[in-house]
């Protein structure tokens, strides 16, 4: 392999060893090492006769399928950075990323059975756009219009050359075949080493993802192809991907850094990966089956939708690795009922500034430890976490709660065109501050609890939000729970917010209320409890997350009312 940490030395070892393995599975196809790098070539070479260059900016905005990661490969080999644009985002998220990310090329496609892309872009204001100048159609057609957002429309032209076979109902992952490649396997070699970049690469940005903003503004995070193609090997070795057999099926979507971190670092380690353009339950219990999956990521929205799924005592015997990012409370409920039927849970701690997966329970620890966000660092003791506390600033022991910091040789660049914000992110010394609250254990591996901007300093404590949801969450009459942290009478309390299983008949918050001082600390019994029909949330790559920050407008609204 390369030393060269460009993001084409990502697959350049098997593309030079095994050229005709299987890289790729969508729908009924097998796509090799070999289809895949033609179809990247000749992005880049059409992308480049479009005007596409060194330090250009594009705006990807499509669903999961090859041309999503082919359009990635090529523009890093132009030296060109790919905006991710989240598919679940609507007109305003799109114009707030498209105007912040000073993109000059919008990349689409208009027709999906789930998503109305040409009916969110209307709502788009195209007057403002003021950088942007071409839109790029994938798979357009007569009536594909001949303008958008008042900017000239290209038609996606590069095509998968023919050669791909249709999927095989018996996977045979180690070793799987396609039909004779348009280029002999003897020229790969000589391709992949043509095709080596030189290290000006290696630092130029490759991706800007954006930031949730549960709790602020959204801001574009910018990696390089280094800091990226150094973690998915960390990831590779860190978590043994590629061993006979595994496959990967990425559920999640490639324009978030949970699904293209985990789809990289697989294709890395020769492991095939099964793309999925939009989940769906059914669909992924079918999948893992007819490919034998033994990899699988996502949130406990998706756990959810697994526990619910009727069909005839879901169990997949070969998985082997199923991590996730909890996002609301009863996960660890979720895990008691899946881990029976054949779903080997690991908690995960990642984010857009620190990558996904980068770091995961290990495997030895009792359930309710190895479900809990964090773990231990993918890439070992190049990596380093400590926790502070965010009144004295003091290091923290093991087992005492503060703000998390991490340094590792795969952090993000910074915030592109924010230099405060950057800034601010950073210690001195070069950890990044990343704002969730949580603790070390005595091994040195972390656990995960809850973001700084939530947690509540309650009766002189600082109190993890989700300790008093979990307890909400437990009570017989509650779908789910949600607790913010206000001030009432100079005093800060906690208010909760909480879903009944009978929305037309909510039981009383004063009986819920009293029933919990059976198992909180009196100050961490929440000061009023409110039913709500939803809770507010804002859409992320990687699921619904919740906006506490809305929870506690709410809240002193409800309040101003007494």
């Amino acid at each position: 392999m390369s030393q060269l940490c460009t993001l084409h030395s990502v697959y350049e070892q098997p593309l030079s060893q095994t050229p005709d393995a299987t890289m790729l599975i969508q729908e009924d196809q097998h796509i090799s090492y070999l289809q895949f790098d033609q179809l990247v070539q000749d992005t880049q070479a059409w992308l480049a006769a479009q005007g596409v260059k060194t330090g250009t900016h594009v705006a990807v905005w499509l669903i999961n399928r090859v041309e999503w990661l082919a359009i990635f490969f090529a523009l890093a080999r132009l030296g060109a950075t790919l905006v991710a644009v989240n598919t679940k985002y609507r007109s305003h998220e799109v114009h707030y990323i498209l105007t912040n990310s000073h993109a000059s090329f919008l990349i689409l496609q208009l027709n999906f059975r789930k998503i109305d892309f040409a009916e969110v872009i209307q709502g788009v204001d195209a007057s403002t756009l003021v950088k942007l100048k071409k839109i790029i159609v994938v798979d357009s057609d007569d009536l594909t219009p001949a303008r958008l957002l008042e900017r000239p429309v290209l038609h996606f032209v590069p095509r998968l050359a023919p050669g791909t076979r249709a999927a095989s109902s018996q996977p045979n992952h180690a070793n799987t075949k396609n039909i004779q490649s348009p280029r002999a396997p003897s020229e790969a070699k000589k391709l992949a080493q043509h095709h080596t970049q030189s290290p000006e690469l290696e630092d130029l940005p490759v991706i800007f993802f954006t930031t949730s903003g549960t709790t602020k503004g959204p801001k574009l995070v910018v990696h390089t192809q280094k800091t990226l193609s150094e973690h998915v090997r960390h990831i590779a070795q860190g978590y043994r991907f590629g061993e006979t057999g595994d496959a990967l099926l990425t559920a999640l979507p490639l324009c978030g850094v949970y699904g293209l971190d985990s789809a990289l670092a697989a294709i890395a380690a020769k492991m095939p990966v099964v793309l999925m353009d939009f989940f769906d339950v059914d669909l992924a219990s079918q999948l893992i089956r007819q490919h034998q999956i033994t990899h699988i990521f996502g949130s406990d929205e998706m756990l959810r939708r697994f526990a619910e799924h009727n069909s005839e005592a879901v169990s997949f015997q070969s998985l082997k690795l199923f991590g996730f990012a909890a996002f609301s409370a009863r996960f660890i409920e979720l895990a008691q009922e899946l881990i029976p039927r054949g779903f080997p849970m690991h908690g995960l701690y990642g984010s857009s500034e620190v990558h996904s997966l980068f770091s995961a329970q290990r495997s030895d620890l009792a359930l309710e430890e190895r479900v809990l966000g964090g773990g231990t660092p993918a890439a070992g003791t190049l990596a380093s976490v400590r926790v502070r506390d965010p009144d004295s600033l003091a290091l923290c022991a093991p087992g005492v709660s503060g703000e998390i910091e991490i340094h590792s040789p795969t952090l993000f660049k910074g915030y592109y065109n924010n230099p405060e914000a950057t800034t601010h992110a950073f210690t001195t010394d070069g950890y990044f501050k990343t704002g969730d609250l949580g603790y070390l254990r005595s091994d040195g591996s972390f656990v995960y609890q809850a973001r700084m901007g939530d947690t509540m300093r309650l009766g002189g404590f600082l109190v993890d939000p989700t300790e008093i949801e979990h307890v909400l969450a437990a009570q017989p009459e509650i779908e789910g729970a949600q607790v913010v942290g206000i001030e009432i009478n100079g005093q800060p309390r906690a208010v909760a917010f909480a879903i009944a299983k009978n929305k037309r008949k909510p039981p009383e918050a004063a009986d819920i209320l009293k029933s919990l001082a059976k198992t909180l600390a009196a100050f961490k019994i929440p000061a009023h409890l409110w039913f709500v029909d939803e809770f507010p949330t804002t859409a992320s790559a990687n699921g619904q997350k919740f906006q506490r920050v809305k929870l506690r407008d709410l809240a002193a609204d409800k309040l101003s009312e007494r």
